[in-house]
């Protein structure tokens, strides 16, 4: 069989010499045995001399341009070719393939009804027994779908980043690890302007603490969280900085080949923050001279509470006296005067009454329910509400606080004045001396799981076996003082509630060091 015939036989119907003279130098055999498998492939393939002339295609070649077999044969491939292919590409293949190498590469190519297609094209050179180029393979593959969805996919994707990046808002996608694998330009920017490695890290850390059991990666897949405010406090001369947080999970099958056979699903978190900083100032602004009026309020009603219980605490013991004096007489039973312990038991029963009255009047502490309190907001709160004091006596205040706090479940109003409290006796110890320089320390951070609060002073201190008895009622270390009332037994009640922890670090000598333990978890007693 001729390999003319040998084309005839797979549908093909070679006619020029010129093609049999050159298939002339392949084996018959081999060309017959290729021809037929070749036939059966999808991808067009195609057989052409060492100046790229066609000696053969297959079924798929003719599928893809249109082509027969009859009307390429001893044509060259350029008639493939479309014009808007640059020359530079073919004469790298060229370079290539006298380089006896193969080539790979793109090529923009014309069908036979005039439409342009892009083809993969890998061509490889074939040998003689003696190892000269006497043939070229090339096979074609059309991409032309593929590369229309992956350009489309392109756009699409530089499209949402276009628009996640113009968003005001700080957005970033989380793995289940909590590493950040997508983010705009203003987390880009938050990063900067916080100082933090990983904004979204701290954002996670305290909205784990914040939403507790809601805070899920499993079992959240399709819910979400909204408007959870965070705040970062640089500390020092900064301002703090405030964020409205909202976020959604969904899950995802892992690209990784290695899970195509068996997807994997992976759980997503989006994360998106709208600083509220500006709107956070406004409140505070407007909020602060009500806070004033609350506290003086506070104030007022606690020196009262104070006064009355004082009053109450010093006529107790001369009750008791006379309540010992009856005794006595009750004991020496006939020989006691009857005037005098009746004298005594009225003594004793008119000093209960006015007791009680003085009980009665005792105001009630204003019940508050407890709520999320930012113990960095607090403390600045109660900084502002000192601020004229402070200047005035020319004190320097080192604030040093975490960026960012958990919240603590507190009663905000009674948290505040016991902060209150350990800052009025802080400046009230470092007014009583001239001391220099007047220093307020106050820092805070996390310890387990609790918010630690320092507060240090530079004042005369306190005698480290005074310190136990330094919460007792109405016990003063102050040398001259027109007030002795229940200050820090207030504190310890307040931090009894929050099932905190109190007390002065006894290795602290250049003034007062007060270390406060909050619980983040609080659990109201009954």
């Amino acid at each position: 069989m001729s390999l003319i015939n040998a084309h005839k036989s797979f549908g093909c119907s070679a006619t020029d010499a010129k093609i049999n003279e050159k298939l002339s130098v392949i084996d018959k055999s081999q060309f017959c045995l290729f021809a037929s498998a070749v036939d059966q492939l999808t991808a067009a393939v195609c057989l052409t001399d060492a100046t790229a002339n066609i000696l053969y295609v297959n079924k798929a070649f003719s599928e893809l341009t249109g082509y027969s077999f009859d009307e390429v044969a001893g044509q060259s491939t350029a008639m493939l070719s479309d014009q808007c292919t640059p020359p530079q590409i073919y004469e790298q293949m060229w370079r290539q393939l006298r380089h006896d190498q193969p080539w790979t590469g793109l090529l923009a190519n014309r069908n036979k009804r005039g439409m342009v297609y892009l083809v993969e094209l890998t061509v490889r050179p074939l040998h003689d027994p003696q190892g000269q180029t006497v043939c070229f393979l090339g096979i074609y593959r059309d991409i032309t779908a593929m590369r229309h969805l992956e350009r489309q996919v392109h756009y699409q994707k530089a499209l949402i980043e276009s628009m996640v990046d113009a968003a005001p808002a700080v957005i970033a996608l989380l793995d289940e690890s909590g590493r950040v694998i997508l983010d705009n330009h203003e987390y880009k920017k938050l990063v900067g302007d916080l100082g933090v490695r990983e904004p979204a890290a701290e954002f996670l850390r305290v909205l784990r603490e914040s939403l507790g059991d809601a805070y899920s990666w499993d079992s959240r897949a399709g819910q979400g969280f909204r408007d959870q405010e965070i705040c970062f406090d640089p500390g020092g001369k900064g301002q703090p900085r405030w964020f409205s947080c909202s976020g959604v999970w969904f899950r995802e099958s892992d690209s990784n080949v290695i899970h195509y056979f068996k997807p994997v699903q992976q759980t997503y978190l989006l994360l998106m923050a709208n600083e509220i900083t500006k709107l956070k100032h406004e409140q505070e602004a407007v909020g602060m001279n009500a806070m004033r009026a609350l506290l003086a309020e506070q104030e007022r009603v606690r020196s009262m509470r104070e006064a009355l219980q004082a009053a109450i605490f010093q006529m107790q013991g001369p009750l008791n006296l006379i309540g010992a004096a009856r005794d006595l007489l009750e004991r020496r039973g006939a020989q006691a005067d009857p005037a005098l312990r009746h004298a005594l038991q009225q003594a004793i029963t008119t000093g209960q009454h006015a007791m009680e009255r003085l009980r009665a009047l005792i105001p009630e502490a204003p019940q508050e329910a407890a709520a999320p309190v930012n113990i960095n907001q607090l403390l600045r709160e109660v900084l502002e509400l000192c601020k004229q004091r402070l200047l005035a006596g020319g004190m320097v205040v080192d604030w040093k606080p975490m960026p960012i706090l958990p919240t603590v479940i507190a009663r905000a109003g009674r948290l505040r004045g016991m902060f209150k409290q350990l800052l009025d006796n802080a400046l009230d110890a470092m007014e009583s001396t001239r001391q220099q320089p007047r220093e307020l320390r106050i820092a805070t951070g996390l310890r387990e799981q609790a918010v630690q609060i320092t507060i240090e002073d530079t004042g005369p201190g306190i005698p480290t076996e005074l310190h136990w008895r330094i919460f007792e009622p109405f016990f003063t270390t102050k040398r001259v003082t027109t007030h002795t009332g229940l200050g820090l037994a207030l504190v310890q009640e307040v931090i009894n509630e929050q099932r905190g922890m109190i007390g002065l670090d006894p290795g602290y000598t250049t003034g007062c060091r007060w270390q406060v333990l909050l619980p983040i978890k609080y659990v109201e007693g009954p």
